[in-house]
């Protein structure tokens, strides 16, 4: 279900995965690869990408092509590195977003969601 960023915390991984979501991991699996290419692991495997990373937003808008994977951009990293795994653990339990073919951008205070 998601593609969690070489930037994304473990801990915040670990509690998704906890909360039983499909969690797979660039720093765990190969890190250092570009974020292209996670953008293409995403495509392949059908994946949301999980990320503090604001190139993406780029990588998404200005270079996309016509398909492209739904993102999930974290503006703000909190104090805990269990911050990320909260707030989507909690927003995934509410049911009422739709993160699939969206870029996504999570605040404190605000969700703005772009769809392509």
């Amino acid at each position: 279900m998601f593609l969690a960023n070489e930037n994304l915390p473990k801990p915040s991984v670990e509690l998704l995965r906890r909360n039983g979501f499909l969690v797979r991991s660039i720093q765990e699996e190969t890190p250092s690869v570009s974020d292209s290419e996670v953008v293409q692991i995403a495509l392949q495997e059908n994946l949301i990408i999980l990320t503090f990373d604001r190139d993406y937003g780029e990588l998404i808008f200005r270079y996309g092509k016509q398909k492209q994977p739904g993102v999930i951009y974290f503006r703000e990293k909190g104090s805990d590195p269990l911050f990320a795994g909260q707030v989507l653990s909690d927003l995934l339990a509410a049911g009422q977003i739709k993160f699939e073919n969206a870029f996504t951008v999570i605040e404190s205070n605000n969700i703005r969601q772009r769809f392509y």
